[in-house]
């Protein structure tokens, strides 16, 4: 759960712009636009393998 203190003094724009900036830190967000759909495990593996893929490429570019 996300909590966020307010005084008198904060805004409501900038509330929710802390309210943003924890979720975007903590990934959440991410969590629930995946959980909107549904993916099968076989899709999800395949992602993360190409992922993984596209990194290590990265990385031994860079040491070249």
């Amino acid at each position: 759960m996300i909590i966020i203190k307010l005084d008198k003094n904060i805004s409501i724009e900038k509330a929710l712009r802390l309210y943003k900036s924890k979720l975007i830190k903590i990934r959440q967000n991410n969590e629930l636009i995946s959980r909107k759909k549904f993916e099968k495990k076989s899709v999800i593996k395949r992602k993360q393998i190409l992922k993984a893929k596209y990194i290590q490429k990265l990385k031994t570019s860079n040491e070249i």
